[in-house]
């Protein structure tokens, strides 16, 4: 299932694939002055390919190798053989072979499946990305994944985040993900004068500086009831119950590869505790 939305100048398209009738689990890529970030998910691969079919398109961005992130990026290339993709240097080796370094959980497969390789080429950390009218500045952001990059277009004010920042508050995390340096990352963003943020899936937010303030507020602070309560000798299935309330559905559909439980690990591991 593929929507699409403009935004001035800016196009998003909405990917999922179709399970009982509804899109499910949504992601979001964006077309830009001839260049997309991100490129949805295996499933919807062929919808995005017609739906450019008829439009310019000399770049893609990857803002992260996660396969809701890439998953048209072959087919496309395929169709054009100028076309560029640009991602940062950790990206390029799951690009080549997402099967042999990416491995899916079951939950992955079902939702967004199994992109194929393709050919990418690295961008630095505050590297200027050009089009015809735009420059994009590139903001390395580890934490989601290592290979995770925001852009910036500073005429604009526009903040592509990826996944970095979707809004809410979250209350699971998976085990490959470092909730610190999630901050960092947030904290780098959040201090450039972003008038309008297109994130990875939820909403695009204008004027997002509250939003960013809040969500950086709401992390650090769980961050530091976790480690006092750690400091107080409860295990992390106690600091689970008292700070990040009861079960959740997404627990359930990825077997506990996405939990509370490693939300609080991860803050944990910053202070090089054993967690299990």
């Amino acid at each position: 299932m593929l929507k699409t939305t403009s935004y001035d100048s800016v196009t998003r398209f909405d990917f999922a694939r179709t399970l009982a009738g509804s899109g499910r689990y949504w992601t979001s890529g964006y077309l830009i002055d001839g260049m997309l970030i991100d490129t949805g998910c295996a499933y919807t691969a062929r919808e995005l390919v017609q739906a450019l079919a008829d439009m310019p398109l000399l770049r893609i961005v990857n803002t992260h190798a996660h396969e809701d992130h890439i998953g048209a990026n072959s087919p496309l290339q395929r169709q054009r053989s100028h076309l560029e993709i640009l991602a940062h240097p950790a990206a390029l080796p799951i690009l080549a072979d997402p099967r042999g370094t990416q491995p899916l959980h079951p939950y992955r497969q079902v939702f967004w499946g199994m992109p194929e390789p393709s050919r990418a080429e690295p961008v630095a950390d505050g590297a200027i990305i050009e089009t015809e009218h735009h420059r994009f500045q590139v903001i390395y952001t580890p934490g989601h994944s290592l290979d995770h990059l925001c852009l910036y277009e500073p005429e604009h004010g526009w903040l592509f985040t990826g996944d970095l920042f979707v809004g809410g508050k979250e209350r699971a995390l998976r085990d490959d993900y470092d909730i610190w340096q999630i901050i960092a990352s947030l904290k780098r963003i959040a201090a450039l004068p972003a008038t309008r943020l297109f994130p990875g899936s939820a909403r695009v937010r204008d004027g997002p500086a509250q939003a960013q303030a809040e969500k950086i507020a709401y992390l650090e602070q769980l961050g530091e009831r976790v480690l006092e309560l750690d400091k107080r000798g409860k295990s992390v299935s106690e600091i689970v119950r008292a700070l990040l309330g009861g079960p959740m559905l997404v627990e359930l559909l990825t077997l506990g590869y996405f939990s509370r439980k490693w939300l609080v690990c991860s803050y944990l591991r910053a202070n090089n505790r054993e967690v299990i």
